[in-house]
């Protein structure tokens, strides 16, 4: 049955006429791209691998593991974003546990790529392992590719049942850090720049030196100054950052 009232987005793209009636509470947000995220010399064989996944030589199943703030959601979304030439769904299961697994992953291996987000929430959860097997299972077999993301590494998750503990083994296992301070620093000037506004070190070190420490209030803060510079058509000083943020 369809759950009414809530709202799914697949990418952008046409979607098997069984999956349309499916609505889900998520969303793509519009910055989380892979272009605007920042990967360095280290990650850039994972990049190409986002890159590809979806295409027919596209590795079948990747999982990404970081503590909350590394980039795992935003490399998922990004994934979706990415897909030209077929379907894509993502699935943050922190926000998702309380539906029934079987309806949420009903006839979703059709797509060309489906993205789990934070599969801790739901281990040790019975009902959601079992149909987290199955259609591992399932989407092995029909070429669905998989992006899988937790906070821990596959083996390091509460995982109950020795089967699905077994198959989120199978694919790439990639490890995301936190981001240190300079990684902060060089995120944030990248960010900007993506925005198309020119932020100075120093700025950026005045910003992250009284900004909350998350990624996620850095980012909603450089949208603030982003949309405050355009306004008054200035440009991102000590003085001016100062001035709109209350420091």
């Amino acid at each position: 049955m369809p759950i009414a009232g809530l709202e799914m987005l697949i990418a952008g793209l046409k979607m098997p006429a069984e999956l349309a009636q499916l609505a889900l509470p998520v969303h793509l947000s519009d910055d989380a791209t892979l272009d605007n995220f920042l990967f360095g010399e280290a990650l850039g064989p994972l990049q190409s691998m986002l890159e590809s996944q979806a295409s027919p030589d596209g590795e079948p199943m990747v999982f990404l593991h970081g503590p909350p703030g590394s980039g795992r959601s935003h490399l998922l979304q990004g994934a979706c974003h990415a897909v030209s030439s077929g379907e894509a769904l993502y699935l943050p299961l922190d926000q998702l546990g309380g539906m029934a697994p079987d309806q949420v992953l009903e006839d979703v291996d059709a797509l060309a790529l489906v993205c789990l987000d934070n599969l801790h929430v739901i281990a040790g959860d019975a009902d959601w392992e079992l149909a987290l097997f199955h259609f591992i299972n399932r989407a092995r077999e029909r070429g669905c590719r998989l992006l899988l993301s937790a906070e821990a590494a596959p083996r390091q998750l509460a995982i109950s049942l020795p089967d699905l503990d077994s198959r989120l083994s199978w694919g790439v296992v990639f490890q995301l850090d936190a981001p240190t301070d300079v990684d902060k620093l060089a995120i944030l000037r990248f960010r900007a720049g993506r925005r198309g506004l020119l932020l100075e070190e120093e700025p950026a070190r005045y910003i992250l030196s009284r900004a909350p420490r998350a990624m996620a209030d850095l980012m909603a803060l450089l949208e603030t100054l982003d949309r405050d510079s355009m306004a008054l058509q200035r440009t991102l000083t000590i003085p001016f950052i100062k001035s709109r943020l209350g420091w």
